[in-house]
């Protein structure tokens, strides 16, 4: 008779601290040692990647250019010229949220943009920037973003109640769109192969039936792969949207 197997696809989503004593300590998780992994890897990948600086590029310094010169080339399309000053900012939150998304598929990883007091943080960043670069520039003719040029005057308590809300609203939605594509993706996994688990303990038809939930994981792990640099591309894209918005104000 085959054992029991209980499926708990939200047990790989809690927090245990790590490096021992020094860890409980601190609150030093598993999702934090990812984090600094991720810093690491970035910084070593701009170091050593770049440090040949040759003219015929090795893979290292290939890979360096071309996340470089894609997040420049993000900048300066959606904010304009201006779009250099924020270049730094936005390349850190895109490698940032791009290797959580990657590490976290890994064997024995863990995935920290699944945790929303990660993504919100970083949404509550963007919009601090966001009004804190658009009150430097306009001073206070950025309150006038609320109130569209040309709206009837009647009709102003409700389009600026709209626009505040719908402002406010930008960290959430950047927050809930990362946190919850990470976690869907995660639990899929997770159900798919508790099947495999469960259809081996069935002997050799259940060798067989397990094939199929194989199979979806290994799909799964290909769409997880593309959503992944999508949902990094998407949180930075839409960050330069805002950063564009405060400062041109329209």
């Amino acid at each position: 008779m085959a054992a029991e197997h209980t499926i708990d696809a939200l047990g790989q989503f809690e927090l245990h601290p790590v490096l021992g004593a020094v860890g409980r300590s601190v609150g030093f998780s598993q999702s934090s040692m990812m984090m600094v992994i991720a810093a690491v890897l970035t910084i070593a990948l701009l170091v050593v990647g770049m440090s040949a600086k040759a003219v015929v590029p090795g893979r290292l310094q290939a890979m360096a250019e071309m996340l470089y010169d894609f997040v420049y080339k993000m900048c300066i399309e959606q904010i304009g010229e201006e779009g250099k000053k924020f270049f730094p900012f936005v390349f850190t939150l895109f490698t940032f949220i791009l290797l959580g998304n990657l590490m976290g598929l890994l064997p024995f990883s863990f995935t920290y943009t699944s945790h929303i007091a990660v993504t919100f943080g970083l949404a509550a960043m963007v919009i601090v920037l966001v009004t804190v670069v658009a009150l430097a520039i306009h001073g206070l003719h950025f309150f006038s973003y609320f109130f569209p040029k040309g709206a009837p005057i009647a009709l102003s308590p409700l389009i600026v109640t709209v626009e505040i809300i719908s402002y406010l609203s930008r960290p959430v939605s950047l927050s809930i769109r990362l946190f919850a594509n990470m976690v869907a993706g995660h639990v899929m996994f997770e159900v798919f192969a508790s099947f495999i688990v469960m259809m081996a303990g069935a002997g050799l038809v259940g060798y067989l039936g397990g094939v199929g939930p194989l199979a979806l994981n290994v799909i799964l792990m290909g769409f997880e792969l593309l959503v992944a640099c999508l949902q990094a591309y998407v949180f930075a894209v839409l960050t330069c949207i805002y950063l564009h918005d405060a400062v041109h104000l329209h």
